[in-house]
């Protein structure tokens, strides 16, 4: 309980100003989570990284109403030793609000934060996926900011089309010939979109100047060091999987393209101790929910083999009406790993859930049961 004392004739008087939230031991996925001031915790489409023996959370900040769609404040960020009971820290990385033509203007569209640590540089470095305000979807870039603390501030260092003048390792000669001129200029929103397969019409190369569309994204640090940056591409129809450069700050111009026309979204993925890489994703259906799908590899470069919906049970289909934003790894116990996934509540994002559940591993492929309420001893079985 927090005091506050007051020193009156001599005498210390203890005033009592509310109580304190309770600890939890346990995860109980879809229901309210709140933080350490007893409100719910407002770190969507997040990702988590793992510092000196604690985890940091990082989010959109929602607000209320379809405003809240945009980003009005920034990415935040909260503290946790247990991964059950968070810390908040406040904003991490703030928009801008003095209408100074910043990419990262209030208002803009600022979305799936991801955090890594360079040893090299001892910097924590942030990637986003950004949509330049009154945009709409139609910029599809990625921004970089970098801190000197887990907590921030970050400062945002620019934004970007990946991979410009760049192609990917496993580039065809079609890629290279003239672009069709019957792709549309704008994208329209999930499939049907393109007005045949992705590859005959070459949006690879239509982007090849200026830079790769890059929209539900993802970081990932390999056991070397290695960095890499996933993210939803040509009209979200293809994912790309890129190595970033030493200082994790922009693209080394190494990357790859998979699942070309299978329309990808909120790509996650994971590295098991027997060196076998993972991946869960989503179809492209806008807010609503629908059925993930998941891949394995043994190299980051692939072949990548899809492997089906690692969902089971009653409303898998819907992956428990939730979609995917990232893959922790429990830190202690050895391939131990939390499938995060957001509820979207579009009308009122700032009501949006969280749904997280243990990964078990099934004859070489993933496996996702809903749980009421769980704790982190299932990974201990």
């Amino acid at each position: 309980m927090k005091r506050i004392i007051i020193f009156t004739l001599g005498l210390a008087v203890f005033i009592s100003c509310g109580s304190p939230k309770p600890p939890i031991n346990t995860f109980n996925p879809g229901q309210e989570w709140n933080d350490d001031n007893n409100v719910h915790i407002n770190a969507h489409g997040g990702g988590i990284l793992s510092f000196n023996k604690k985890y940091y959370w990082y989010g959109e900040h929602k607000v209320a109403g379809k405003i809240g769609n945009t980003a009005q404040v920034g990415v935040h960020v909260y503290s946790s030793d247990d991964l059950y009971n968070w810390k908040d820290e406040g904003i991490a990385l703030s928009v801008d609000s003095a209408d100074s033509g910043s990419d990262i203007a209030k208002g803009c569209i600022l979305e799936r934060p991801k955090v890594s640590y360079n040893e090299k540089t001892k910097k924590f470095v942030m990637w986003f996926h950004l949509e330049l305000k009154g945009q709409s979807y139609d910029a599809a870039r990625s921004g970089v900011a970098v801190a000197d603390s887990p907590t921030g501030p970050f400062t945002f260092i620019e934004s970007m089309r990946p991979n410009k003048q760049a192609w990917p390792i496993n580039v065809a000669d079609y890629h290279k010939l003239p672009v069709s001129d019957t792709i549309k200029s704008k994208y329209c929103g999930g499939k049907g979109c393109l007005p045949a397969h992705v590859d005959s019409v070459n949006i690879l190369g239509r982007d090849y100047q200026n830079g790769q569309m890059a929209r539900d994204m993802n970081l990932f640090v390999d056991d070397n060091g290695k960095a890499y940056h996933l993210y939803s591409s040509e009209e979200n129809s293809t994912l790309h999987i890129a190595e970033l450069t030493d200082d994790y700050l922009s693209h080394s111009g190494t990357y790859a393209r998979f699942f070309s026309n299978r329309y990808m979204e909120a790509p996650t993925i994971l590295k098991t101790s027997a060196g076998k890489y993972y991946f869960i994703a989503s179809d492209c259906t806008g807010w609503a929910p629908n059925a993930a799908r998941s891949a394995s590899a043994d190299h980051i470069f692939g072949p990548w083999t899809e492997l089906g919906n690692p969902c089971v049970g009653q409303d898998s289909a819907l992956t428990f009406y939730s979609q995917s934003t990232y893959i922790l790894p429990v830190q202690g116990k050895k391939d131990a790993f939390i499938f995060m996934g957001d509820r979207w509540t579009p009308e009122n994002p700032i009501d949006g859930k969280y749904i997280w559940l243990p990964i078990h591993f099934v004859e070489n492929r993933m496996e996702l049961k809903w749980m009421d309420e769980w704790d982190l001893s299932v990974f201990d079985q």
